[in-house]
């Protein structure tokens, strides 16, 4: 597969990554304004480094936007003049519709919007995909591009908003209840390292079991909790700080700004 990704930020090199470690293309162009930021990647096969929008969409046939929302529009109107049909356009920009897309560039082309997060460079995102109608040929192709670096998704459009903040807002989420796990260690006596280690594996764990059996968590929980025991102590305790609520309250609260963000973009 030719594959070029426009605007290699965080996102655009942790796909990038993704794609490397699983040999995943052919060609894989790479742009940026500030060449520097990619000088990781300019000696690497069927890696090409460039400021060039143009050269990377003429040389490619999957085109994964991943450039700052305000700058999306300008850079999709400029590339049109290369876009044709055997191009998939595919967006990973927040909050910035397939119908807009479409309004830019006509709706010939097979236009998806795809939500990764930056475990994607380890191969371990949870990818969510919408499309427009006349992509329904080319799902399967990008879908499979997704699914080599992680779990993938497919969704209605309407629900992208939500899947942002679940699944790449989520990484953050998470990424903050570890961090919380690992200081609650230091207070416990181990030391710092040792402490990340203990919340970072206990957490791969967790999600582990529950991928492999299907269970509720509510389940493992049973496994785990005996009567005047310390982990239902603990759990309650957490609770009575308002654990639940506060996460439940966080996302939705990044639900409400997501969508905010998307009526100023309107």
């Amino acid at each position: 597969m030719k594959i070029a990704i426009i605007g290699t930020g965080n996102l655009g090199k942790s796909i990038a990554m993704g794609l490397l470690k699983q040999k995943a293309f052919t060609s894989l162009y790479l742009t940026k304004r500030n060449l520097d930021d990619l000088r990781e990647f300019k000696k690497l096969n069927g890696v090409v480094v460039t400021e060039n929008n143009l050269e990377a969409v003429q040389n490619s046939a999957i085109i994964i936007f991943a450039v700052q929302p305000r700058h999306f529009e300008n850079i999709l109107a400029s590339t049109c003049e290369v876009l044709s049909e055997r191009h998939c356009v595919i967006s990973t920009i927040t909050g910035f519709s397939i119908a807009k897309i479409e309004a830019i560039i006509g709706t010939g082309f097979p236009i998806f919007r795809v939500m990764p997060n930056t475990a994607i460079a380890v191969e371990k995102s949870m990818t969510c995909i919408s499309a427009n109608s006349i992509a329904s040929p080319q799902i399967a192709k990008v879908e499979a591009v997704f699914k080599l670096l992680g779990h993938t998704v497919i969704i209605p459009e309407n629900k992208m908003q939500a899947a942002t903040v679940v699944c790449a807002s989520g990484i953050a989420f998470w990424m903050r209840l570890i961090r919380a796990s690992s200081q609650a260690a230091i207070q416990l006596g181990f030391d710092a390292k040792e402490a990340q280690d203990l919340a970072m594996f206990t957490c791969e764990g967790t999600a582990s079991l529950l991928i492999a059996n299907g269970n509720h968590p509510e389940e493992e929980i049973d496994k785990v909790t005996t009567p005047k025991g310390c982990t239902i102590a603990g759990l309650n305790a957490m609770e009575n700080f308002g654990l639940s609520a506060a996460l439940i309250q966080g996302m939705v609260t990044s639900f409400e700004k997501i969508n905010s963000i998307k009526k100023e973009q309107i």
